[in-house]
């Protein structure tokens, strides 16, 4: 850790004095990043600590008071108890989390991720401009599976981001964006989308022996089309090959709003007795991931990983359970950037990536107004953790 920091250079002056809000949904992640933050910053020597400009640099907590509490009618109001006048602000936000719950005229309403980025407006506007600078850190972005449009549709996300941006929002920061184009909504205004490809490499090296990380005994598949860029990144870092499937649909009919796949079709070379990484962005129900598991098994393949940046489970863990006990898959392996079900944690297939340590950097680096660009391009640390695990260095 300190050789990472001694890289970045953290003596520049500050923007303003920080100050996290993580919405409540958010509030276990928001906690393991502020303590990220809070040990790195009384552990960092600082010849301008007693400086003006770096005044309330070193806290207890930089998570600040603000709630959102609702009247019986189900509508709310957005609070801040504590001043935040001249703070780079930052507020945490996981619009995907379903097990809160608010009181509507006496019915239990469980929030939607309308309600989530709602409440974030609330505390957007509760801020009333008095902040040096706003970034959002929402690592599902809103609205972002609606980015296109195929017909007279509304598009939601990029309203979502006008609309955070007219409101005084400086920077979105968010992970692994459905399409990234999504930003030209926003052309003048900060937008990240962050890849966690790094912490999924080491999730699958701390936890799974005997792996050959080469062409000949491993192979990156993408699920569909729309996630190649994922694919062929991971494939070049770690020197692997990679296939990918497209969804053949038929355009005849419309199930649910879509038109229903046909099949999985597969284009790549020989799989057999390689094992597999299965990369993209979300498992809704995990239908499609579970297919083309099926596909690649059918083809001879050895031991499935799947890497996805949020599980959404949106159908329950049993097809999973079920695909884990007949070998489909070996590990599925997600992040703690949305919401987790005690269950999902519990299951034996499963390896949570924990990125709240990943997150305080990016936070501890903007604050100073410095560059984030070798943690968007983690080729090094990859690089790195897989000589470490060759020589027998992981635990």
């Amino acid at each position: 850790m300190a050789k990472r920091e001694e890289k970045r250079n953290l003596e520049t002056i500050p923007v303003g004095s920080l100050g996290i809000i993580p919405m409540e949904g958010c509030r276990s992640l928001g906690e393991k990043v502020d303590y990220y933050l809070v040990k790195w910053r009384t552990e960092r020597e600082s010849e301008h600590k007693d400086s003006l400009a770096f005044s309330g640099y070193q806290r207890d907590s930089y998570i600040l008071k603000a709630d959102v509490p609702r009247f019986g009618s189900g509508e709310a109001k957005g609070v801040i108890r504590q001043s935040v006048r001249g703070f780079d602000l930052y507020i945490l936000v996981d619009v995907a989390n379903y097990s809160l719950t608010y009181s509507l005229c006496g019915h239990e309403n469980h929030m939607s991720p309308d309600d989530h980025y709602q409440d974030l407006k609330r505390i957007i506007a509760a801020v009333g401009g008095k902040a040096r600078r706003i970034t959002v850190i929402m690592p599902y972005l809103y609205e972002s599976r609606q980015h296109k449009r195929t017909a007279r549709e509304s598009l939601d996300c990029a309203l979502a981001l006008q609309e955070m941006v007219s409101m005084g929002v400086d920077n979105i920061i968010t992970f692994d964006a459905h399409d990234p184009r999504v930003q030209n909504a926003i052309p003048l205004h900060g937008f990240e989308t962050i890849q966690p490809a790094y912490q999924f490499i080491k999730g699958l090296l701390s936890h799974v022996k005997g792996l050959r990380i080469d062409a000949d005994h491993m192979m990156v598949i993408s699920p569909d089309e729309g996630g190649m860029s994922r694919a062929i990144y991971i494939a070049n870092v770690l020197g692997l090959d990679m296939g990918m499937f497209y969804k053949r649909r038929d355009y005849a009919q419309v199930v649910d709003g879509r038109n229903p796949i046909v099949a999985h079709e597969f284009l790549g070379s020989s799989v057999e007795d390689k094992d597999m990484i299965i990369i993209d962005d979300m498992i809704s129900s995990g239908e499609s991931v579970l297919e083309v598991a099926s596909a690649l098994k059918e083809r001879k393949a050895n031991r499935i990983f799947v890497f996805s940046t949020f599980g959404l489970f949106t159908a329950g863990l049993d097809k999973f359970d079920k695909a884990y006990a007949e070998g489909t898959i070996t590990r599925v392996l997600t992040t703690n950037l949305i919401y987790q079900t005690p269950e999902l944690l519990s299951r034996e297939w499963y390896i949570n990536c924990d990125l709240s340590k990943y997150i305080a950097y990016i936070i501890d680096t903007l604050n100073h107004d410095s560059s984030i660009s070798d943690l968007l391009n983690p080729v090094e640390r990859i690089q790195s953790i897989v000589a470490r695990y060759h020589a027998g260095e992981l635990e």
